[in-house]
């Protein structure tokens, strides 16, 4: 079974966990929060168990930190979605393995029964076809979106979008290695360590 969860990315000279969105976390939940990325220049990824992140949680921290900040919310390690935030409030959103996501966001039909069932007819691969084409349709959007918030957080390297769209396009086993390898072709510092 993958992780299902949050990675939070962010900026901060002081461990992340030490920003007040996790005050509220017991100190139970808060043990099962660790560092699953460092880069320099005091960019962070945190691991953090789902229910533990809320949507609010996010302008918080940009807020906190002073930089834009972003988070990846997993499901079972096989499709993430990215949601990144500056500090003028703009905002962006992207799938990571775009053909679970399909899978799992096509329209059902209201008089579903069985959904095991709907799983395996023409009607659902044409659904999650059309699915898959509304959101491929959505990347070059989503790509400048990342694209001009890696700029807002001083990277020094201007990425190419249409390799950013072709990243958000791929497939990896784990999302969180695609998420990873986001923020490399987005130009943040490499990463100097990984705990899992």
């Amino acid at each position: 079974m993958g992780f299902s969860g949050h990675l939070v990315f962010a900026r901060s000279n002081r461990p992340l966990l030490e920003a007040p969105v996790f005050d509220s976390l017991d100190e139970e939940l808060k043990a099962t929060v660790h560092t699953w990325e460092s880069r320099s220049a005091g960019w962070q990824t945190l691991q953090i168990d789902s229910g533990a992140w809320d949507d609010a949680d996010l302008p918080a921290l940009v807020e906190w930190s002073s930089a834009p900040a972003c988070v990846a919310d997993v499901s079972d390690s096989s499709l993430a979605l990215v949601t990144g935030l500056d500090t003028t409030g703009q905002r962006w959103q992207a799938w990571l393995n775009l053909d679970i996501a399909a899978r799992l966001l096509a329209e059902e039909p209201e008089d579903l029964e069985d959904q095991l069932l709907w799983l395996d007819t023409p009607e659902f691969h044409e659904a999650v076809r059309h699915k898959r084409a509304e959101l491929d349709a959505e990347i070059p959007t989503d790509a400048e979106g990342a694209v001009a918030w890696a700029a807002s957080a001083g990277v020094p390297v201007t990425p190419e979008t249409a390799r950013i769209e072709e990243l958000l396009r791929s497939h990896e086993t784990f999302a969180e290695d695609l998420f990873s390898t986001l923020l490399d072709q987005l130009g943040f510092p490499q990463a100097t360590q990984a705990l899992t």
